[in-house]
């Protein structure tokens, strides 16, 4: 299964890329591909600039999945998506996976954008606003009270002596990669039924 068609928005500046990609997966072929998927996964966590991804199903009878990676910047990710690992990665998944639509976007929307899931190309669903706040915070929340309460644990004095803007910058400091490259990727990719869910007429 080779037929791709990528849709690739144009790329303002610097910055973080995320690519979002609807695959179709032989039905007989589930647990392999699900093998296939996480050796993807692994061999990008170990390139340069490579930021996270997540991938969900969307259902347990569905043979549409949907997955993101992202990268620091558009020479990182080129230099992975043209990379021979890379190649070698997908020429093992030819007989098992189809692309059905490939997405780039920048900025931390990327992260709510799922790619089209129909022939036709329909636009995405761009998730309100509401939703992206409750994903970021059902992320923030417990990592900032996990981060406070070992602070508070390890260094109870030396914490508290520091004065407040000093302690708010301390935590966004260590919180914030935390978030992009880790927590952000995995609430998303499991919500993201949820952030895509259309309203009903």
């Amino acid at each position: 299964m080779t037929s791709t068609h990528a849709d690739a928005l144009p790329l303002r500046g610097p910055g973080a890329v995320t690519v979002s990609i609807t695959r179709r997966v032989d039905p007989l072929r589930v647990p392999e591909a699900t093998h296939w998927v996480q050796e993807g996964v692994n061999l990008a966590n170990s390139w340069p600039g490579f930021l996270g991804s997540g991938w969900v199903r969307t259902s347990a009878e569905s043979d549409e999945w949907h997955m993101l990676y992202r990268f620091a910047d558009e020479e990182a990710l080129d230099a992975w998506e043209h990379s021979e690992p890379r190649l070698a990665w997908l020429e093992r998944g030819r007989d098992m996976v189809e692309d059905r639509h490939v997405l780039r976007r920048t900025g931390i929307e990327g992260w709510f954008d799922a790619p089209s899931v129909s022939t036709d190309l329909e636009t995405p669903v761009k998730p309100p606003r509401w939703k992206q706040a409750i994903a970021i915070w059902l992320g923030f929340f417990p990592v900032n009270l996990a981060f406070t309460a070992l602070v508070g644990l390890l260094l109870p004095e030396w914490w508290d002596s520091l004065l407040m803007p000093l302690r708010v910058f301390i935590t966004t400091a260590i919180l914030t990669p935390i978030m992009a490259y880790w927590v952000l990727p995995w609430v998303t990719g499991l919500l993201q039924p949820w952030l895509q869910r259309r309203k009903t007429p």
